[in-house]
């Protein structure tokens, strides 16, 4: 069996890291303008996200997706890419700066558009493939564009659509009927092609990912070439570090390789887990949904390494394989982002996976993934702390409300600042003033404290959010979508804790005098208006009006205490 590495101390890993940054040309570090501010970044990185093409000719024949019955090396996937770029460029007009959206669920398809997109020159809009078509319409109009790769049951939905927003359908995967073009057929067109080639500027858009924001409607992240690389070559420093504490040989062992149970379409599937995967060389299983029972079996039949995946995904695979008496040899690391691992979770993952690491981290779709990371020995030390920041040019603090720092172990807003912070909010100006300081500090609106050792834990939330599994959902959003309800009055959405996800999403309802609603015919109505894991799990129906504070504000904390006794889960 794999044995779990001695762990270096996260201070003598910081310190390596400075030394490899020094010693390593792409890793060099010195001040530069970022976007109108001077700012530490990497100064001799890759322009712009081809050199991921490049790493994966480089990697060549070695696997880089397995799905179902689909194998593809790096060599396959970097030339589908290429070729699917010439094809957009000749027959769909894409030039640099256009807007490209992709409605797909994890394939290898999606890997090979979102890619193509890039070395055409066009800017990427994943599109959260559990959509409404409603919510579908929203995304579209707000970003622009007008090509849409799309798989079938996305495409559907956003056909009804297509003639009064201008739209191109191109099928993602397959053959769907009433499209435009489709993906083999765009690849078998352009195939051998070299690769299109123009200047990118580093500081030129690549993607725009839509985050759910507390102020209603799904908001458009800008997102820059700089900064994603910023993020793909932040963990590469880290990752160099870790070798060369481990006497210059890799810190895992065997072929490396990580399971894809996120969707890709989130900013920590894109980048945490595939483009760094394509960076690296690491092979990625896909999954199409999550299953605990399949990821024990892909785990074990690809000899797999990793896991990323939210908490409920690492808790429920560990309790599988325990179920089964499965120790998975071959898997050396168990990651998890987008909400806190309790800390049970991280003692019963020691327990079943002896061999295994596992870590946590802490990044936002606006700081491209990019933040604090918690591994190694530090995390089971600190395992409710999401990390220090990771080197070397993410710097993170927490502030009053007045814009100071706080002190050592005192609660603050969580501020982040580095090269990976977004652009702005798409067609929102306000909202991007509000979270943008001048000097580029994003502030994340979630409340932390930094301990002694730079360590940060998150405490609560200043964002009316529910964090559900991983997905951020509104509050005011759903709010909004029953307040189109005939019979409803007044409605507040609040989180409801939950072992599996973390929270739940649920609804305190006033009904107009004489109504006669139930949870069924409520949820009935929000179907076509919001994807499911927004639709409320649980809904109280109110006798009396909700309570309000002195500003005339609905009272959530004198909600939740109302509602919720002490213990109680969704």
């Amino acid at each position: 069996m794999v044995q779990r590495k001695p762990a270096p101390p996260r201070a003598v890993l910081e310190q390596i890291a400075r030394q490899v940054a020094e010693a390593e040309p792409v890793l060099n570090i010195a001040e530069t303008d970022v976007l109108g501010v001077t700012q530490k970044a990497y100064v001799n990185a890759p322009a712009d996200l081809r050199f991921l093409l490049l790493k994966a000719m480089e990697h060549g024949d070695k696997t880089a997706v397995v799905f179902e019955g689909q194998r593809w090396s790096f060599a396959d996937l970097a030339a589908k890419s290429v070729a699917f770029a010439n094809t957009l460029i000749d027959r769909h007009g894409v030039k640099p700066g256009t807007r490209v959206a992709l409605a797909l669920r994890n394939c290898p398809e999606w890997m090979a558009c979102f890619l193509g997109v890039i070395a055409a020159g066009g800017v990427i809009v994943p599109i959260n493939g559990w959509w409404t078509s409603e919510e579908m319409a929203f995304g579209l109009e707000d970003c622009g564009a007008k090509i849409v790769i799309a798989g079938a049951r996305q495409i559907e939905r956003i056909r009804p659509h297509a003639g009064r927003l201008g739209l191109t359908l191109i099928a993602g995967r397959g053959e769907i009927d009433g499209v435009a073009d489709t993906f083999d057929a765009m690849v078998a067109a352009s195939a051998g092609k070299p690769p299109p080639e123009f200047v990118i500027d580093t500081d030129s858009d690549f993607a725009i990912f839509y985050t759910s924001g507390s102020t209603g409607k799904p908001k458009g992240a800008v997102l820059t070439h700089r900064g994603a690389v910023t993020t793909i070559l932040s963990f590469a420093l880290l990752g160099a570090a870790l070798k060369l504490a481990n006497g210059d040989q890799e810190f895992v062992d065997g072929d490396p390789g990580v399971l894809v149970c996120l969707p890709l379409f989130h900013c920590t599937g894109s980048h945490a887990v595939f483009m760094l995967s394509m960076f690296s060389g690491r092979k990625m299983a896909l999954m199409r949904k999550w299953d605990a029972g399949d990821a024990v079996d892909i785990i074990q039949a690809e000899k797999l390494t990793d896991m990323v995946g939210v908490p409920t995904m690492s808790h429920e695979l560990t309790l599988e394989a325990e179920r089964r008496g499965i120790v998975l040899e071959t898997l050396q690391s168990m990651g998890t982002g987008g909400a806190k691992r309790p800390e049970a979770h991280v003692e019963k993952i020691n327990e079943v996976f002896p061999q295994a690491w596992s870590s946590s981290g802490y990044g936002l779709t606006e700081t491209n993934a990019l933040g604090t990371f918690n591994g190694l020995g530090e995390y089971q030390a600190k395992p409710g702390s999401c990390g220090a920041p990771l080197p070397a040019v993410t710097f993170i603090k927490t502030v009053d409300e007045n814009g100071n720092e706080t002190p050592t172990g005192e609660p603050g807003e969580v501020w982040i600042q580095s090269p990976a912070v977004f652009r702005g909010y798409l067609n929102q100006p306000e909202a991007t003033a509000d979270v943008l300081t001048k000097d580029r500090w994003f502030k994340t609106g979630d409340v932390g404290i930094l301990d002694e050792d730079g360590f940060l834990f998150i405490v609560d939330r200043i964002k009316d959010m529910v964090l559900r599994g991983g997905e951020n959902v509104s509050c005011l959003e759903v709010e909004g979508a029953l307040a189109h309800h005939p019979d409803i009055l007044e409605a507040a959405v609040i989180g409801i804790p939950d072992e599996r996800l973390g929270e739940r999403v649920g609804a305190a309802i006033l009904a107009r005098e004489g109504a006669t609603l139930t949870d069924e015919d409520i949820k009935t109505f929000l179907k076509p208006h919001l994807a499911p894991f927004k639709i409320p799990d649980r809904i109280w129906l109110m006798d009396t009006p909700l309570p309000r504070g002195g500003t005339s504000k609905i009272d959530k904390p004198g909600l939740r205490k109302m509602l919720l006794t002490q213990g109680e889960t969704a």
